[in-house]
């Protein structure tokens, strides 16, 4: 159940001007163990934007610290210019919608989502919360209990409850955990229809990167604590800069390769599996150990070389596995290095499935792979 605060004045919940949220060398610990270290972000106003990473990466920590649940350890929280890492929760002007939805079961639609208006001794409900319960496409629902409502209506309710305060930032920690498949990727179009109609700056936080994504102008990916990379979905999705996020942001297969250095406008390199070169573009690195990658949905079979376009790379294996999965079909083929690649094909009905155990060349464009260093195990 929610926290019950002293009710603070309506202009106290209003955007301000600068309303970007602000870490600067924020670090929380737990005795010995770092849960979050010396993370520095701004998130700007009115952004969507997502803490993507697995658990115990740091990114609930996070979330609680500018919620006021959790005090940092070191370092500061700023809404704009106001320092708010002392300030207890209900003093700040930020709402959390939590995965449990944390909706009082003993009252209805309307008065769940009245709440916070009510503390506040705000008279004008009606009109107020036939707004927000027509935000979330649930006119009509006002009479209703919890308990009346499907999973995906009560988080519905959750999310009105909240925004009806006019948080400067609204925070939501894994919010669609709870939903089925298919609830939840019609709430991740719900949740982006309603952000961009409300203009709050929303702070995500999740495990699963579709869902990071699809709704995210911005995914920060954690791991232990810190920040591996930060930026828009579709470029850290095609060039990623580390191995982890690479293989954390979908499928990606990582060859081992040296780097030769400049070929042209080309970078030349070289491994157990042949000699490549890739646009300087595409390349993380320009000098030694590194991982060549393409993701499974860049790589395309042909049964001969002779059938490779031109001006694509390539490489021999064998179909070792074949998993049909609808949209596409999934093959692992090993090439002679031993190593197991993954191919998406798409299911056109254009060519005929492989049958495992078949001979393959596998060939991408030189301009859909990237480099990154190695520096760790993938």
């Amino acid at each position: 159940m929610p926290d019950l605060p002293p009710s603070r004045p309506a202009s106290a919940a209003r955007t301000r001007p600068d309303s970007d949220l602000h870490l600067v060398g924020v670090s929380k610990t737990f005795g010995s163990f770092t849960a979050v270290d010396d993370l520095n972000l701004t998130v700007p106003q009115g952004s969507f934007f997502a803490l993507l990473g697995a658990s115990g990466c740091g990114k609930t920590t996070t979330l609680r610290m500018v919620a006021g649940l959790e005090e940092p350890t070191a370092g500061r929280v700023l809404l704009g210019e106001d320092d708010v890492t002392r300030l207890r929760p209900y003093k700040r002007p930020v709402n959390t919608v939590f995965q449990s939805y944390a909706l009082f079961p003993h009252l209805n639609i309307f008065d769940n989502v009245a709440f916070g208006l009510r503390r506040r001794g705000e008279r004008d409900l009606k009109g107020q919360v036939e707004r927000m319960l027509k935000l979330v496409e649930l006119d009509g629902f006002g009479s209703r209990r919890p308990a009346q409502l499907s999973g995906g209506q009560q988080q519905r309710v959750a999310l009105a409850r909240a925004l009806i305060n006019q948080p400067q930032v609204l925070l939501l920690d894994e919010p669609l955990g709870a939903l089925d498949l298919k609830l939840r990727r019609q709430m991740q179009v719900e949740l982006k229809r309603i952000q961009t109609e409300v203009g709050i700056t929303f702070v995500h936080v999740t495990h699963d990167q579709e869902e990071a994504m699809t709704m995210a102008d911005t995914v920060a990916v954690m791991n232990a604590g810190h920040i591996e990379q930060l930026g828009a979905p579709t470029v850290m999705y095609e060039f990623p800069e580390t191995a982890f996020v690479a293989n954390f942001l979908g499928q990606s297969n990582l060859l081992p390769v040296e780097v030769d250095g400049p070929d042209g406008e080309d970078i030349a390199v070289r491994g157990a599996a042949g000699r490549f070169a890739l646009p300087r573009t595409r390349c993380r690195v320009t000098s030694g150990p590194a991982f060549l990658g393409v993701r499974p949905e860049k790589l395309h079979l042909a049964a001969t070389p002779d059938a490779v376009p031109a001006g694509h790379q390539s490489l021999g294996g064998i179909v070792t596995d074949s998993s049909y999965m609808g949209v596409s079909t999934q093959y692992l083929v090993r090439i002679p290095t031993g190593d197991e690649l993954t191919v998406f094909a798409p299911n056109s009905g254009v060519a005929a499935p492989l049958a495992v155990a078949s001979e393959v060349v596998m060939y991408w464009r030189p301009t859909h792979a990237f480099l990154l260093a190695r520096t760790a195990g993938p």
